[in-house]
């Protein structure tokens, strides 16, 4: 039984895999959390890094001593009878939404970069990920962790391309002073707080897969070891990111999309490449979305489990009608604020002895 459980590098994949997404990928989280701050911003992604590490591992080592199936049980040991029920309906909520937005994502990429219908981008974006999450998390988290090396490495090796070969337009070249606009949404006021609801956030998006993750790994020390690996990839990838947003922030700053721009003034081919990059980025988020949202409203392992995964694409699929552009900007700080309180519950809950439910 302990031969089929997984290894430090899948944890450490799949977590890495659930939190970086299209913001993530676009270069839109970099900017609007970071960059804008200048040398702040790059303080508070050393901060990220290691809250990374440290809230991986609680929820991982959480969700295995309860054995989770969702992150209902993690919620409700932590949140106790009052917060758990507002925690609860909040991931849900969010889980939901980031499947919207990454089905929309999908179809406004596609019409961007490929000249296709917007439409067909939803459809196989939704199609790909009800299939992936039908097989069950063994397959959510194989096809998770199979694609994020080569996501990662794309993300940095364009972002190390563009420091080293795309001039930045003309100014005094130094970080940009703390007085630049802290956020296009006004949502985040500092650097500190904008670390703060960064991890907050992708933490209310993960914790549905991480809970089941701890169970799934091989031991403890996987475990443990997969979370600082994976902390440790998400915080570098995103520093290297966040350079490339910095140096060319008066070219990218009003950008939808802007490490497709930076890939594309390296190279058409690699704007091309990295187009397909992002999609696997949309498609890692949203198998890790609908995952989470379908455990929670029904029993995962159930016969007509099937029946709410497909539904729930299904109106996923509809609602992403109403586009993507503004989440980043609007809907995951206000996720942040509310993950606030999921943060500092599990810290309290670190020390509290785990119940099986």
């Amino acid at each position: 039984m302990e031969n089929s459980k997984i290894s430090t590098f899948k944890v450490a994949a799949t977590y890495i895999g659930t939190v970086v997404g299209a913001g993530f990928a676009s270069g839109q989280e970099m900017l609007q959390f970071f960059a804008v701050f200048g040398a702040k911003g790059l303080w508070g992604l050393l901060i990220v890094t290691a809250l990374f590490m440290v809230f991986g591992y609680i929820i991982m080592e959480i969700g295995r001593g309860l054995k989770t199936e969702s992150h209902l049980q993690i919620i409700k040991h932590s949140g106790g009878r009052f917060l758990s029920p507002i925690i609860d309906y909040l991931i849900t909520f969010f889980l939901f939404g980031a499947l919207t937005a990454m089905i929309a994502g999908s179809g406004a990429l596609v019409k961007q970069q490929f000249g296709i219908n917007p439409l067909w981008g939803n459809l196989i974006m939704a199609t790909f990920t009800a299939l992936t999450v039908l097989t069950g998390i063994k397959g959510v988290i194989n096809s998770i962790s199979a694609v994020v090396p080569f996501l990662v490495t794309s993300a940095v090796g364009i972002s190390f391309a563009s420091i080293l070969f795309i001039q930045p337009k003309s100014r005094t070249y130094e970080l940009v002073a703390a007085t630049a606009p802290a956020s296009t949404s006004g949502l985040i006021s500092n650097w500190l707080w904008a670390a703060i609801l960064y991890v907050s956030y992708n933490m209310v998006l993960a914790i549905s897969v991480l809970g089941p993750l701890g169970v799934q790994a091989k031991n403890k020390s996987a475990l443990r070891n997969g979370a600082i690996l994976g902390g440790i990839g998400l915080g570098g990838s995103a520093i290297a990111i966040y350079f490339a947003m910095e140096r060319n922030l008066e070219t990218v700053k009003d950008m939808e999309i802007p490490m497709i721009y930076l890939a594309g003034s390296l190279s058409y081919v690699l704007q091309i490449l990295y187009a397909l990059v992002l999609i696997g980025e949309i498609y890692t988020t949203a198998v890790g979305s609908l995952y989470g949202f379908s455990a929670r409203i029904t029993d995962i392992n159930s016969n007509k489990a099937k029946f709410y995964i497909i539904g729930a694409t299904i109106l996923a699929l509809a609602a992403s009608q109403l586009g993507f552009s503004n989440m980043v900007k609007y809907l995951y700080p206000v996720v942040g604020y509310g993950g606030v309180v999921l943060l500092v519950c599990l810290v309290i809950t670190r020390f509290k002895p785990v119940k099986n439910a």
